[in-house]
Parts: structure tokens; C-alpha cells; sequence
């Protein structure tokens, strides 16, 4: 089967609800007119990764004095991270305990940060209220939270089951919902707010060189350096470190089967007249016939305390109900009718959404627009060198789970990269990074690794056969 590489992020995309209030210093912005000849070290793509990532840079004494230029096709955070559910929501139970672990120290730090640094990004601390809509479904979660208390019970401890048809309306789900599982450890926020205030510190401290509206179209290697190609010239670099996510095979192309990108679908809607804010962050699986590998989900924005607080319900996916292609689509210009038609009535259906909800069919869109996911073949991250590419590192794939993996990815990349020039050997490097809980093992990118995802279904294939996959959370 033959994969298509992904294209570079389009020139115009759809008006993500996020950037709605956007960094005017950002804006536009270069930190120098001419793009630098040179730098020690290129970070491409001002995500949640590429500016954790950039931030570790700056913070570590191993890199002192090393030039860092960070480069990015669009605005400042105007691809996933800007386009994403909200959410920075641990997975426990899914992917197994050295990756829930990981999940819940990445999230620890994204909130340590906010605090340490008064990040007006709307952070809000709240349980993860999964719903499940089929008894399989539900099922296949209590039997995986079953084995996690076998393997991880201090992990296991931070998950509730909840049947209970009475309980099920504390949480505003509607009765008919199979079940629910309660995660401790999980928020919401701006994303958009929490990205631009750390890198337009980062500029106004002097540490970095931002080249906005820059895309990468190309990188050649040769004599220990790699040239990056843009419309407005190259930069040369022995070290690059590509946050690019879905858009990673456009830049390259044999990773077009390991990292796929896939379209998702997010709107910000006004809520019920007079309604309250819901309790939790919320997860949908199998909900209204949607099919059981493509969660919904939703967080609610404030009614008080920041700027336009419209309490907007900020829900993503109905990916089942869409009518055009997602899956190895780079395309975020367009809107999916059927999917934004399943988003802006379900919540209806779904939750006891309290306030002034007599005869409304749906709710009325503040905002409706798609973002790209970097969906893995093997479900994973890839963290690490690109093999046989000395100097070339990947930090992506997130397969919609990006906010509660990139910080600490972020970081995991830079101490390789930094370990590896101080003179460490990688191999050994990344076993003791495993071992401290710095990086999961299966995050770890190596040639066995590629070619045992090599031997699994395609993207496509799980998502045709229902393979479990997340969303654009």
C-alpha cells in the first residue's frame, strides 16, 4: 500500500475559536528581518512540543551560548496545539502504566508552569468523566482499569467506575449512558494563550530567533549539517529538532506510513440560556452510533473571571458523522457539514445540559473549524534521532493526545539531544531516561521499533476496522 507523504500546512486554514483572542506580538512575528544563515540548534513548529522543547532549550546550562532559531510555517501556534479539544486529560487505563505515569507527571508540569509563571490561559483542574455508550465498550475499560490494579494499583486508585444510574446525572450524563469512568489528574485550558506566553518570553529574554510564516519545504544533509530550504532562503544546523506532528512526512517522507495525518473537527458553542458550568472534562465513546474508535470530546470555558467569558462549550470529533475524508488528510481549510451538524446538536442528547434548552434542535456555533492529528501506527509517540540521520531528532505522532505528552516529550527530546553532544552514548542514554520515568519505553523512536510497526495494520486499516484511536484532545 502505497502512503502519501503530508502536505506542508495549507496557506489559509479555518478560524480556530483559540485564536480568536490572538498574541499581538506574535503576530507576524520575525525577531530578526533576514532569516539567519546559520544556528547550533533549529527547532521546527511552535506547537505545545516544539516550544517546550525551545523552553528546555533555554533552561539547560549544556546549551548555553548555543544559537536557537525556531521556525514555523503559519503564525505562532496555529496548527494543532492552536486548533485542538482543550484538554490536558491522562490517559490511566489505555496505554498501560509507564505511559499513564508519564502522562500524569507531563500534566503535574504543565500546571507547575502556569502557576510558577501566573499564565492567564483559563486552567482549570477537573476530573475526566469518560461516557461509554455500549456495554462492549464499557466492558473492554473495566476489564483494562482490572488489570492496571494488578500491575499499577496506586495508578488504579485515581480511577472510579460509575454505573449508577442516580451518579450518572451528578456528572450531567444523561441516564441512558452505559457507564462512566472518573480519572483524577486531568484540566482544561486556552492551549493557544499557554503556547504564545512562552515563547514570546522566551524572545523578550533574548533566548531565541522566531521566524514566523517560514515553512520548511525541504532539508538536505551533508558534511554533519542539515540545511533547512524556505521561500525566503536556508538555514544551515548540525542539530534539528522537528515538532511537526502530522505534517512530519512532508519533511520526511519514510516516516509517511508511521505518522498519518488525519482531519479532526472542533466547534465553541454557546450554551442554554441561564445554564451552569459542567463539572468535568468529557470523553464520549460510541455516543449516538458514532463508532467506538473515535471519542468525542468536551470541555466548558468559564462564565466569569477572564476576557469574552461566554462559558463556551468547546466540543471536538463526530468524526462517524462526517461525510468527507480524515484519515491521511493535511488539509485543515475545510469544514466537514456532517461532522460540524453532529457536533453543534449532540451535547442535547448526550448530557442533562441544564438552563433554557426547550425545543432547541442544536446549538448555536461560536466558532466551527478542523485542525490535523498525527495519528502513530503503533499508537505511540516517536521521540528521538531519526535513524541514520545524525543530528536530525522527531518529537510527534500523538494520535490527538498532544497536550498531556508534549511538555515532557518536549523535554525528553532536548536531553537526548544535549546527552549525545556532551559526549553520552544515545543507546544508554535513553535506557536510563526510561528507567528515571523521563521517556516511556514505546515513545522511544529506534529501526526495531519501525519495523515492527511496519508489521501492523496501516493508519487506515485500524481506523476501517475500528482499532482503538483518540481524538483531538
Amino acid at each position: 500500500m502505497k502512503h502519501e507523504r503530508a502536505s506542508l500546512p495549507t496557506l489559509t486554514s479555518t478560524n480556530s475559536f483559540w485564536h480568536s483572542e490572538p498574541n499581538e506580538f506574535l503576530r507576524g512575528h520575525r525577531t530578526t528581518v533576514e532569516l539567519p544563515a546559520e544556528a547550533d540548534i533549529v527547532v521546527v513548529g511552535t506547537g505545545i512540543t516544539g516550544t517546550s522543547a525551545t523552553r528546555f532549550l533555554t533552561e539547560d546550562t549544556r546549551a548555553k551560548g548555543k544559537s536557537i532559531v525556531v521556525l514555523d510555517a503559519r503564525e505562532a501556534c496555529w496548527c494543532a496545539t492552536g486548533r485542538n479539544g482543550g484538554h490536558c486529560q491522562p490517559l490511566l487505563f489505555d496505554r498501560g502504566s509507564e505511559v499513564a505515569q508519564f502522562e500524569l507527571r507531563n500534566v503535574a508540569a504543565v500546571r507547575s508552569y502556569i502557576e510558577a509563571n501566573n499564565v492567564p490561559c483559563e486552567w482549570r483542574t477537573v476530573s475526566g468523566c469518560r461516557t461509554f455508550w455500549t456495554e462492549r465498550s464499557m466492558a473492554e475499560a473495566e476489564k483494562e482499569i482490572a488489570h492496571l490494579k494488578n500491575i499499577a494499583p496506586e495508578i488504579a486508585d485515581q480511577v472510579t467506575i460509575i454505573r449508577d444510574k442516580e451518579e450518572l446525572k451528578k456528572h450531567r450524563v444523561n441516564p441512558e449512558c452505559i457507564g462512566i469512568t472518573l480519572t483524577a489528574g486531568a484540566a482544561s485550558l486556552w492551549p493557544y494563550k499557554l503556547v504564545t506566553f512562552i515563547l514570546e518570553k522566551l524572545i523578550k529574554d533574548g533566548k531565541i530567533n522566531l521566524q514566523t510564516n517560514t515553512p520548511v519545504t525541504e532539508i538536505t544533509s551533508a558534511e554533519g549539517k542539515h540545511t533547512l530550504h524556505t521561500p525566503r532562503g536556508t538555514i544551515s544546523s548540525p542539530t534539528v529538532i522537528l515538532a511537526t506532528n502530522g505534517y512530519t512526512s512532508a519533511l520526511l517522507p519514510h516516516f509517511a506510513d508511521l505518522i498519518v495525518p488525519v482531519r479532526g473537527e472542533m466547534s465553541a458553542l454557546h450554551p442554554p440560556k441561564n445554564s451552569t458550568l459542567i463539572p468535568d472534562s468529557y470523553g464520549m465513546v460510541g455516543a449516538l452510533g458514532q463508532p467506538e474508535n473515535n471519542d468525542d470530546y468536551l470541555i466548558q470555558r468559564p462564565f466569569s473571571g477572564v476576557p469574552n467569558p461566554g462559558g463556551h462549550l468547546m466540543f471536538g470529533g463526530g468524526r462517524g458523522a462526517g461525510k468527507l475524508p480524515t484519515v491521511g488528510v493535511s488539509d485543515d481549510s475545510i469544514i466537514d457539514e456532517g461532522s460540524a451538524a453532529y457536533l453543534r446538536g449532540a451535547l442535547l442528547d448526550i448530557l442533562e445540559l441544564d438552563g433554557e434548552t426547550d425545543g432547541i434542535k442544536e446549538l448555536r456555533p461560536a466558532a466551527q473549524w478542523t485542525g490535523i492529528m498525527g495519528y502513530s501506527r503503533d499508537d505511540n509517540p516517536w521521540v528521538g534521532k531519526v535513524p541514520d540521520n545524525e543530528g536530525l531528532w522527531l518529537c510527534g505522532g500523538y494520535t490527538g493526545h498532544g497536550m498531556p505528552n508534549g511538555t515532557l516529550c518536549g523535554k525528553a527530546v532536548v536531553d537526548m539531544v544535549l546527552g549525545e553532544l556532551e559526549g553520552k552514548e544515545l543507546g544508554t542514554l535513553q535506557k536510563e531516561m526510561v528507567q528515571t520515568g523521563d521517556v516511556p519505553s514505546s515513545y522511544v523512536i529506534s529501526t526495531e521499533r519501525i519495523e515492527r510497526a511496519r508489521g501492523m495494520l496501516t493508519v487506515l486499516q485500524q481506523d476501517e476496522l475500528g482499532v482503538h484511536m483518540n481524538s483531538l484532545v
